[in-house]
C-alpha cells in the first residue's frame, strides 16, 4: 500500500503526494538551499575583493568599455573624426545644415549639454566658431579634451578660419585627432592606429587629385568670391586674382570697397583676356546679392562656375568624397578652356 504525505504549499493549502515523492521533493529543497548558501558565499568574497580593490578581467581603461563622446563643432571635422573613431566613438556634429551660414550660427542649449558631456570636443577657431569656444569656457572641464585647430596650426583671429580647403593642415588635423583618442582612451590605440592608416589611405584620391590640377593647370587665374578657396588655389597652384580684402569682407559679411568690386567684375567681365579669371569659385552656401550678381556676370561672360560649400554637402558622405567631388568640377571647368590660344 502507497503511503501518503501532505506538503504544505501556503498556510492554507497542502498538497498530497507520495512519501517517494515527497522523499525527492526534499531533497531537491535541500540542493537549492545549498546553492543559495554557495551563492550568498560568493557574493560576500565579491563585495570584499571589491573593497580591496581586485576585480577579475577589469578593464585597463575606463573608456574600452564605452563610446568616447566626441562633439565637433562642425561636420567636415566631425566627419574625420568619426572615421578615426570607428565602432570606438559617438560623434555629433553641430554645423552641417547647408542651408545656413556657419559665420552666423547661434548655439542653444542642447549643444551646451553635448559639449559639457564630451570626452574630446573639436573646435576650427581663429573666429569661426566663436560660440563653441564660450560654451567651453562656461562649462571649464579640465578633464576633457580640446583640439582647437586654430591653435595647432598656429593661426588666430583675423586669419583665414578655413583651414579645411588645405590638404596640408587637413593632415596635421586627423594626426591630432588620432593623438587625442589615443590619450583619451588607451586602450583601444591599435584600433586607431589601423583606422588613422586606413583614412590617411582614402584621403590619397584627394591629394592625388591636387596634385593632378598643380601639375597641369599651374598659374591658371582664377577667381572667387570668397577667401574659402585661398588655401586649395595654393595647393593646386593655381593663380588667384581676386583682392584679398574683397574676398575677406565678403566672407565675414561685410561690404567690400568700391576699388576692390570694380577691380573684381574687370576680372570676370574680361575673363577671356589673358591675365584675368578663368574660372569663378562661388561660395554656394553663403551667397549674398552681391555674389550672386557677380556669378551672373561670370555665366554671361562663358566663364565656369564651380560650386563650393562650408560644410560637408549632402551630408552623408564622407570629408574626401565631398572635397574630390568639388575638385573634380573645378579640373572639368579648368578643361573646358581653351586658355593660351
Amino acid at each position: 500500500m502507497r503511503r501518503y504525505l501532505r506538503k504544505l504549499i501556503t498556510p492554507d493549502t497542502y498538497l498530497i503526494v507520495p512519501c517517494s515523492t515527497a522523499r525527492l521533493i526534499v531533497q531537491g529543497e535541500l540542493r537549492m538551499r545549498g546553492r543559495y548558501l554557495i551563492a550568498a558565499v560568493l557574493s560576500v568574497i565579491l563585495v570584499v575583493a571589491t573593497a580591496a580593490g581586485l576585480y577579475f578581467n577589469r578593464p585597463s581603461s575606463e573608456m574600452s568599455s564605452t563610446q568616447v563622446q566626441v562633439v565637433a563643432a562642425e561636420n567636415f571635422w566631425g566627419s574625420l573624426v568619426s572615421q578615426l573613431g570607428g565602432t570606438h566613438t559617438q560623434v555629433l556634429s553641430i554645423v552641417s545644415d547647408p542651408n545656413a551660414d556657419p559665420h552666423e550660427y547661434e548655439s542653444n542649449a542642447a549643444n551646451a549639454r553635448a559639449i559639457a558631456n564630451a570626452n574630446l570636443v573639436i573646435v576650427n577657431g581663429a573666429g569661426y566658431d566663436d560660440w563653441a569656444l564660450r560654451l567651453l569656457s562656461a562649462n571649464n572641464n579640465p578633464s576633457q579634451k580640446v583640439l582647437n585647430v586654430a591653435n595647432l596650426l598656429g593661426k588666430q583671429a583675423g586669419d583665414n578660419p578655413h583651414f579645411w580647403y588645405s590638404p596640408s593642415y587637413v593632415n596635421q588635423t586627423t594626426h591630432a585627432m588620432y593623438s587625442d583618442l589615443v590619450s583619451v582612451d588607451s586602450t583601444n590605440a591599435a584600433y586607431y592606429g589601423q583606422q588613422y592608416a586606413s583614412l590617411n589611405a582614402s584621403l590619397e584620391q584627394y591629394n592625388s587629385r591636387i596634385n593632378e590640377i598643380a601639375a597641369k593647370y599651374a598659374g591658371r587665374p582664377v577667381a572667387s568670391t570668397e577667401s574659402i578657396f585661398v588655401y586649395l588655389a595654393e595647393a593646386t597652384q593655381l593663380n588667384l586674382i581676386s583682392p584679398p580684402e574683397f574676398m575677406k569682407a565678403v566672407s565675414e559679411g561685410n561690404d567690400p570697397t568700391t576699388p576692390d568690386r570694380i577691380l573684381f567684375e574687370q576680372q570676370i567681365i574680361n575673363g577671356t583676356q589673358p591675365r584675368n579669371a578663368t574660372v569663378l569659385v562661388f561660395n554656394e552656401q553663403t551667397a549674398t546679392q552681391l555674389t550672386l550678381m557677380l556669378k551672373a556676370e561670370a555665366v554671361a561672360h562663358l566663364i565656369p562656375i564651380v560650386g563650393v560649400t562650408e560644410t560637408v554637402q549632402p551630408t552623408d558622405i564622407h570629408f574626401q568624397d565631398w572635397m574630390n567631388a568639388e575638385l573634380i568640377d573645378l579640373q572639368r571647368a579648368l578643361d573646358s578652356q581653351n586658355y593660351g590660344h
